[in-house]
């Protein structure tokens, strides 16, 4: 199994419309033996939207992973500490909380994770989703393009006759851009 062993802090953030591919990751993941830490930051953990109900989401994902999802910055902060995690992935990753972390703000569960993981030198795999890739989010694509130990799931433009500044990384990439990243490699092309 491709993943055996390996600890995954798996963190989920608002693009809701990627909640069920993300979901069809993590649950490839499992079955490929990783250990999955599941963490949300508080808007993905409460809010109902048209791609699902909160409390629905919340109990799939613990039945994947078989743990209880870390939800609050105090729960988030043991995770560097406590080297419980090999990688991070945080699949999707908007264009807010790509913001934050390349601004060093640390306001949510997911943002704390990854600031208390990526403390020990590990790497963190960012699933890029967000409508202001090519616009607002570029500059903080390009801060954490050249921060050691970042690492980003191949992009593409998903709309780009209606959204032109849309991007959303490939999901299927997931378990080959953290099989790359575990070595310190950035899984190429980038761009799909």
């Amino acid at each position: 199994m491709l993943f055996t062993n390996i600890n995954i802090a798996y963190a989920i953030t608002g693009s809701y419309c990627t909640f069920a591919d993300t979901l069809t990751q993590m649950e490839g993941l499992a079955k490929q033996g990783a250990n999955i830490i599941p963490i949300m930051s508080q808007n993905a953990y409460s809010t109902d939207t048209r791609f699902g109900k909160a409390n629905e989401i919340r109990t799939k994902i613990e039945d994947i992973c078989q743990r209880k999802i870390i939800h609050t910055i105090a729960d988030a902060e043991p995770i560097g500490p406590k080297k419980m995690a090999d990688i991070m992935l945080v699949a999707p990753c908007t264009g807010n909380t790509l913001a934050k972390l390349a601004n060093s703000i640390t306001d949510t569960a997911v943002t704390m994770a990854v600031k208390s993981h990526i403390r020990n030198a590990r790497p963190v795999v960012l699933c890029i989703a967000t409508n202001d890739a090519l616009a607002g989010s570029a500059k903080n694509i390009g801060a954490l393009l050249n921060n050691r130990n970042y690492f980003f799931v191949p992009l593409r433009q998903d709309d780009f006759m209606s959204k032109p500044v849309s991007i959303v990384s490939d999901f299927t990439k997931i378990p080959a851009t953290l099989k790359a990243a575990l070595i310190g490699k950035q899984l190429q092309p980038l761009l799909d």
